[in-house]
Parts: C-alpha cells; sequence; structure tokens
C-alpha cells in the first residue's frame, strides 16, 4: 500500500493527466455520436463520414464480410483500414449497443494519444513542462485561421460571445475559399474514429524503439523486435498510411542511430505479415498507385509563393518556432525531427491516394511531434529569459488561439437522427430475411436500409468507392444501363452477372441517383413493401428464375 502511494505521490501529474485525457475523450466522442430510443444520433459535421463507416460496421456486427468487402462497392475486396470498425461491429455482434461499440474505443485511442505525446516528449527533451505544452498545442491548433474569423466577425466588446457560440469553422480549406485546410481541428478525430488510435500506435512503436528497447537484455529485446515487427505487419489493415508513416520513420531512426540490424528484423517480419493482405488488396479495381505529385493541397497552383503562404497559414508560428525548438536541441532529439521530417516531405511530394487531401494523415504526423519542438522552443526561450515573459505568453496564445476557435463549432455542433432497425421496419425486415451476405441494387447513396442492415450495396455515394481506388465510372454505368432497360430478360441477366440478389426502390428517386425506369420495375414482382415510406424491394433470383 504504501508502495502505491508512492508510485501515486511520484507520478500525480501522469495519473491527472489521464483522468482528464479520459473525460475529455469520452464526451468528445459521446457528443458527435449516440444511440437514443433506437435512433442514431449524428454530429452534422460527421454525417457525411458516418455514413460510410456505419454501413462498414454493419457489415461485421449483422452481416457477413468475410473476406472483406467493402460493403458500398459490392464484390470487391476492400482497399480501405477496416480493422476497427470490423473490432467494433464485432462488439455490436456482442450485444454491446453501438454507439458504445463506436465511442469506447474511439475515446480510449485519443486518450492513449494524448498520453503518449507526453509520454514521448518527456523521454525525449526530459521536461514535464514540455509534454504538457506539447499536449496544449496538439488540442489546440496553431494555424492563422483565427484571420478569417475575424474577417467574418470584426473585434468587439462582442468577440467573446461570438467566438463562444460560433458553430462553423473559419477556414475549411481545400472544400472552401480558405488557405487553412480542414484537418487541423478536433473534427478529424471525431470522424475519423480510427485516426486518434493509429497515431497512439505510431508513436508507441517509435517510443519503445527510441527509450525501452536499449535498456533491455539480448533476450528480451530480441522478444520485443519480434512483438515490434508482428505490430507492425497487422497493422497494414488498421490504417495503412500511418504504417507507412511509422515504417519510414523508424527506419530512418535505425540508419541514424546505427541500429540497423534491429531495424531490419523489424521490416523483416512485418513484411512477411504484410505481404499476404497486399496480395488481396491489389486484387480487384485498385485503380489508382502512388504519383509524383509536389504541392499537396497547392498542387494545381504551385509556385514557390503559393507554398509558402500555404504553410505560413496552415502552421502559424509553428512554422519559426519548431525550427528553434531543433536549434536548442542535443543531437539525438534532432535526430527525431529528422526521422519525422521526411514524413512531412513525403506528404508534400507524393499523392497515393485519388484525393490528395488524404495526405493531410502525413501531415499531421509530423506535427505529433512538431509540437514537441516549439513546446521545447517555448521552454528555452522562458528558461534563458530571450524574450520577455509576456512576449512569450503572447506566442502561446496565438499558438492555441485558432484551436480555441476550433473547438466550439464542435462544440456546438447539432445532431441529426437516423432511424435504426428498432424504428424503421424494413431495416428489420432485411435483417430478419436476407442472408447476411446478401448484395442489393440500390436506389440512393446514404445511410440506406440494407447498409444499415449489414448487408452490401452495388455502390454507395461514388466518392467515398472513388477515393478509395474503386472504378466508380464503370460501376455507375452498370447501375445506369440495368436501370434504364425495358426488357425483363436483359435485366436479369445483368443482375445475374453481378450475383446482384435484391433490389431496392425507395420513392421518391434520390435525386442524385440514375433514372428508374418504372416500366422494367412494373414487370417485377414485389417481396416487400412498406406503402409508409414508399420502399419496395424486389428478390432477383425470384423473378429471374423462369427467363
Amino acid at each position: 500500500m504504501n508502495k502505491l502511494l508512492f508510485i501515486a505521490k511520484k507520478n500525480y501529474a501522469e495519473i491527472i493527466l489521464t483522468i482528464l485525457a479520459l473525460l475529455f475523450s469520452f464526451w468528445l466522442m459521446f457528443h458527435t455520436f449516440s444511440y437514443k430510443e433506437g435512433q442514431m444520433l449524428i454530429a452534422s459535421k460527421a454525417w457525411s463520414d458516418f455514413s460510410s463507416q456505419i454501413p462498414l460496421i454493419r457489415s461485421f456486427s449483422f452481416g457477413l464480410n468475410f473476406p472483406p468487402q467493402y460493403p458500398l462497392f459490392a464484390r470487391e475486396p476492400i482497399h480501405y483500414h477496416f480493422l476497427f470498425y470490423a473490432f467494433v461491429g464485432m462488439l455490436e455482434r456482442a450485444n454491446i449497443p453501438l454507439d458504445y461499440a463506436l465511442n469506447i474505443p474511439s475515446a480510449l485511442g485519443f486518450s492513449l494519444l494524448i498520453v503518449l505525446i507526453y509520454t514521448f516528449a518527456n523521454n525525449l527533451f526530459h521536461s514535464k513542462t514540455t509534454a504538457l505544452l506539447s499536449i496544449l498545442f496538439f488540442l489546440f491548433n496553431g494555424t492563422l485561421s483565427f484571420i478569417y474569423f475575424f474577417s467574418k466577425h470584426p473585434l468587439s466588446l462582442n468577440t467573446p460571445s461570438e467566438i463562444i457560440s460560433n458553430a462553423k469553422f473559419p477556414s475549411f480549406g481545400p472544400y472552401d475559399a480558405g488557405l487553412v485546410s480542414a484537418f487541423w481541428n478536433l473534427n478529424i478525430y471525431t470522424n475519423q474514429r480510427h485516426l486518434a488510435a493509429s497515431y497512439a500506435f505510431a508513436v508507441l512503436i517509435l517510443l519503445i524503439f527510441l527509450f525501452i528497447l536499449p535498456k533491455l537484455n539480448n533476450k528480451r529485446k530480441s522478444i520485443a523486435v519480434i512483438a515490434l515487427g508482428v505490430s507492425l505487419g497487422l497493422f497494414f489493415y488498421f490504417h495503412l498510411a500511418i504504417l507507412l508513416a511509422a515504417t519510414v520513420s523508424l527506419f530512418l531512426l535505425a540508419i541514424i542511430n546505427k541500429r540497423l540490424k534491429e531495424g531490419l528484423t523489424i521490416f523483416v517480419i512485418a513484411g512477411i505479415i504484410c505481404f499476404p493482405q497486399y496480395l488481396y488488396l491489389s486484387h480487384g479495381s485498385l485503380a489508382y498507385s502512388v504519383k509524383f505529385h509536389p504541392g499537396y493541397l497547392v498542387a494545381n497552383n504551385l509556385t514557390f509563393v503559393s507554398f509558402f503562404l500555404h504553410w505560413i497559414a496552415n502552421l502559424g508560428l509553428h512554422i519559426v518556432l519548431i525550427p528553434l525548438g531543433v536549434f536548442f536541441s542535443d543531437k539525438k532529439q534532432r535526430f527525431v525531427f529528422l526521422a519525422v521530417l521526411s514524413i512531412f516531405i513525403i506528404g508534400n511530394l507524393f499523392q497515393f491516394s485519388p484525393e490528395i487531401a488524404g495526405n493531410h494523415k502525413f501531415i499531421n504526423y509530423f506535427m505529433l511531434f512538431g509540437v514537441m519542438f516549439t513546446a521545447y522552443a517555448i521552454l528555452k526561450l522562458w528558461t534563458k529569459e530571450i524574450l520577455p515573459k509576456p512576449i512569450i505568453v503572447s506566442i502561446v496564445f496565438f499558438l492555441i488561439f485558432s484551436g480555441i476557435i476550433d473547438f466550439f463549432p464542435v462544440y456546438n455542433d447539432k445532431k441529426g437522427a437516423i432511424l435504426d432497425y428498432q424504428r424503421d421496419p424494413t431495416v428489420r425486415w432485411i435483417i430478419k430475411n436476407t442472408k447476411p451476405d446478401a448484395v442489393f441494387l440500390n436506389s440512393s447513396y446514404l445511410y440506406t436500409p440494407e447498409s444499415l442492415a449489414g448487408r452490401k450495396i452495388m455502390m454507395g455515394w461514388p466518392y467515398f468507392a472513388w477515393s478509395a481506388g474503386y472504378d466508380v465510372e464503370s460501376r455507375g454505368k452498370f447501375i445506369e444501363q440495368v436501370f434504364s432497360l425495358s426488357e425483363k430478360k436483359t435485366a436479369c441477366k445483368f443482375l445475374s452477372s453481378q450475383n446482384i440478389d435484391y433490389i431496392r426502390i425507395t420513392n421518391p428517386p434520390d435525386p442524385s441517383f440514375p433514372k428508374i425506369n418504372q416500366d422494367l420495375l412494373a414487370k417485377f414482382k414485389r417481396i416487400y413493401n412498406d406503402t409508409n415510406t414508399q420502399t419496395v424491394i424486389y428478390d432477383v433470383k425470384e423473378n429471374c428464375r423462369d427467363t
């Protein structure tokens, strides 16, 4: 008991930090997604992302999705990182409510990331102050988006209340005209629920390699090296982009620290485990390969000036303070910086998916460590009294001001409701009357009843499948062609060629979906008809048996 009290007193700051991280993380995740009276309550800013994630989760909880396929693009091997959502699906299959199944792992991943940022910074710089500042700068971004806020809300006595009541991000590039990108605020972690856990894994890998492995004896070191290799290999389908970032960083650190033997062992083990996963991923309509595409979000208008202005707007004072922190650093600390800087460079030079904005994962990865060097620079400016303390306090304020403004659109976000199987008779009917691996030809894109029931559809919102590298154009033409046919026999031939089990039509039709020839559907016998929601389902095999 006395020993426990001693440990608690010695590590009281870390204990308090962990508790606060957990409390904040659970609030953040449940605030943006919850469940009440048979309805999913989804924050408006997460509405789009969740329309792809919920079907993925349900394909594992209510459906049958092995070998894994992308449920919004049926009959193709999955190209998306699915392990986190498969885990959530398994939790729901085990009768854990969906909001708990999703929010608990999300919150644990985010709180773990906060704690690991603190732990890594503390080990690297031997300073709890630096570690705590690192968390502050991680949670509240240092971009110049506050300039956009004041362009819409001029500075006045009402400014505090306008900040607190604000419900819109001041800049959301490249999706609006703002230079500051959409990927700096907490929204990326509430929307991409697997991202925080992925970053936590990457930080943990580097933490073990740099600070724990060298302290182990040969036997324990060998076991740890094998464990690192296996962990990296199994991470392939948890988050491929972060796996690449962690692997490159680890490889460079192994070279710089003259520990290439350990590094190579880790990479060989990881490669053996990754290889069959890569073979499965590459089998299908993967329509994208890595390209040299310099400029990141300004690639289409790349000049020295546009590139420089972009990063001034997005890094703010970090663009000066990170190099200053490196200047104050020792040799080992600079080695770490060089290793993670490589990921920033890669993110600015190459394109890994159809949407260049997806490279934000590399930029955010770099800034996990970049904020540590900013924090170290602030500490040195303070302790060496290089600048007057009021100026240093002002610098810290402007390093978090945009993040404070960006917090309130998340805090003030409203939720929309999606009826789930308890209250939606169509979803409930599909779960009870169709096979778990059934494929539907759908007539709408978002939150379709068959997707909520865990069944696969021919194509969800095209952006999702396109950004994952699928041949959306060909699939779209197929759907358009089927729905334009008038002859039942020809339609059955098309439907059978893609092994489609059911057709689901809801009126009025989705205006963004291909036009449906009602004369064709009149020739098909219905197996389900909900007059309240105007939803009709047709069994393809039953209707095409005699054609």
